[in-house]
């Protein structure tokens, strides 16, 4: 789908934003498309930047998302997109259900996971743990949603609007 998608965007010298990247493939089928200079923008999820299906082992119905999780090289390749710009953007997907809606057989089990909770935590944690250098998260996080989206938010500029977050990173909160 990804693959068709862009080659409309080319066709019709369109725009493409790819939501929720999951797969090594889709990774590099977006960076491919940069690399022509196809306006074409995408995104990750922080549990797909950290987890893989190892974490729906026993029908682990919290896990249970689309997309779904998949294999370590995946997250790898996640984190390099994130790293070189081919994922412009974190997006939580906060899709979170009741424990009633996740409590039940696995194919009867809503799909989602809580994200807004857990973006900027697991944000941090790449800076850590897989060398993403804390200004790209920033951006992820701030300008680039902003301008995929057209709007006048993110940003320190002179004029603009203040909407700043200041955190301490050191702090931890459960």
């Amino acid at each position: 789908m990804i693959a068709r998608d862009i080659a409309l965007a080319e066709l019709t010298r369109g725009k493409l934003h790819v939501a929720h990247l999951s797969t090594a493939g889709s990774v590099e089928l977006v960076r491919q498309a940069k690399r022509r200079g196809l306006a074409v923008t995408a995104e990750a999820t922080p549990h797909h930047l950290f987890l893989t299906e190892q974490a729906v082992e026993g029908y682990n119905t919290n896990a249970k998302m689309n997309p779904p999780l998949r294999r370590e090289h995946d997250v790898e390749a996640l984190r390099e997109g994130l790293r070189d710009g081919t994922i412009d953007a974190i997006a939580t997907d906060h899709a979170p259900h009741h424990a009633d809606e996740k409590e039940v057989e696995f194919d009867h089990a809503n799909f989602g996971v809580i994200g807004l909770e857990t973006a900027l935590p697991l944000a941090l944690r790449l800076v850590d743990e897989a060398s993403v250098p804390r200004a790209v998260l920033v951006r992820a996080l701030t300008v680039a949603p902003a301008r995929i989206l057209g709007v006048a938010r993110g940003t320190l500029a002179e004029g603009a609007v203040a909407d700043v977050t200041i955190i301490d990173p050191a702090v931890v909160w459960r």
